[in-house]
């Protein structure tokens, strides 16, 4: 009876010192993958202490974990006598799983060799799997299932938290990149108008919700002379804009180098194709105006052509030549100088506005501007753009801008 209750004792005792080794074991394992976490280990550093620590410390001999990755794909990251090359097997049926799930005889022979599957979530949406089998010392089997359970938590939010700071940081990124553009945007169109008692000039800018490239400018030779110009750069975001501030700041510099228009254009080309190699194109249009003499030289380069209301008729402004920094080169330039009579009044814009359209699917194109344009010459240009403005809001109805609209207006007095 003696020896019975010694043997007893000593089985309890085994088992005590087996069951303290193995939380001693487990807190071990914590405390050493918390650390890790805490001087940020990279994320192939956690998945191989969580191999590591299932293989030699726990002794599991198939296992396989399973993460989201940036493009929101599933991936195998990492496993234990697993060819990574059945990750697509196994994903259908461990998807499904939103609780720790034991394999049994009845599921799919792909999930042959596991035991265990132990799905990770965080706020409702998985963020990890992880396929245990083959666990070699069954005792405190339990004890064990729900440690490694614990550690697969650790491992997959702590690798969820990683892809939600590095996604904090590349937004706080596009933020600030974003208020940079829109910085430079608004150093491409003029904040106040010039103010004179031979003109009139106007201008309204209405940005889209994508960072554009639209231009406006304005440059005085003197009281009598003056330029003016818009433009529009193909695609969008922050490197257009950019290219359009440098586009800005390289034609202030020229049209005063080359006061010749046809010189300065071929200029502007020629330096705006150096940056873009064809990448990108301007398209745009430049007037200049002599109030003394009446008279308008103007090129237009691939731009919509503006409008201009003289002399009775409303005439489409499209002679110049191709679009800015497509070719090295020029293929031709056409410089136009008309006669100017009383009151002749400019209307210049990108072709967000002639992109406009209604309920019918009809563009508010020249066959609605050459009307309106006729019907509202009388106005100052401050009054006839606030018309153009509510019409288009008008005209559009509930259809969304599709682009950035720039439009300038100039008459004389």
């Amino acid at each position: 009876m003696i020896t019975i209750l010694i043997n007893r004792e000593s089985e309890l005792l085994e088992k005590l010192e087996a069951d303290l080794n193995l939380k001693s074991l487990q807190i071990k394992s914590l405390l050493t993958i918390t650390q890790a976490i805490n001087e940020n280990i990279s994320k192939e550093g956690l998945y191989n202490m969580y191999r590591s620590f299932l293989s030699w410390e726990m002794g599991i001999q198939k296992m396989t974990l399973f993460i989201r990755s940036e493009n929101q794909e599933w991936e195998c990251v990492s496993s234990i006598n697993f060819d990574e090359t059945n990750s697509h097997l196994l994903l259908p049926t461990v998807l499904n799983q939103e609780r720790l799930y034991t394999i049994t005889k009845k599921d799919p022979s792909v999930l042959k060799g596991f035991d265990i599957i132990i799905p990770v979530y965080h706020k409702q949406s998985p963020i990890g799997y992880s396929l245990i089998g083959g666990i070699k010392n069954k005792e405190d089997l339990y004890n064990k299932i729900q440690f490694i359970t614990t550690i697969t938590n650790v491992i997959a939010v702590a690798i969820e938290n990683k892809r939600l700071f590095k996604q904090q940081i590349e937004r706080n990124k596009i933020e600030k990149d974003l208020a940079l553009a829109s910085e430079v945007q608004k150093m491409l169109i003029p904040q106040e108008v010039p103010k004179s008692d031979a003109y009139d000039v106007d201008l309204v800018y209405q940005p889209h919700s994508d960072i554009g490239g639209d231009y406006i400018d304005f440059i005085k030779f003197g009281e009598d002379k003056f330029s003016l110009c818009i433009a529009d750069i193909s695609g969008k975001g922050i490197a257009a804009a950019l290219l359009m501030a440098n586009f800005q700041a390289t034609m202030k510099s020229l049209i005063f180098q080359y006061r010749d228009m046809e010189t300065f254009v071929y200029a502007l080309n020629e330096s705006v194709f150096k940056i873009t190699k064809s990448d990108r194109f301007i398209t745009f249009f430049i007037a200049e105006i002599d109030t003394t003499k009446k008279t308008m030289t103007y090129i237009n380069a691939g731009h919509y052509p503006p409008l201009l209301y003289n002399d009775g008729e409303i005439i489409d402004l499209n002679k110049g030549t191709t679009v800015i920094g497509a070719f090295e080169k020029l293929p031709m330039i056409e410089e136009t100088t008309i006669q100017l009579s009383e009151k002749a009044f400019l209307l210049a814009f990108t072709d967000g506005l002639a992109d406009i359209k209604n309920n019918q699917e009809e563009y508010f194109d020249e066959t609605h501007l050459k009307p309106f344009m006729d019907k509202w010459k009388e106005k100052t240009p401050k009054a006839f753009n606030e018309k153009l403005m509510e019409t288009l809001l008008d005209y559009k109805g509930e259809n969304e801008y599709v682009d950035d609209i720039a439009i300038l207006t100039c008459k004389l007095k």
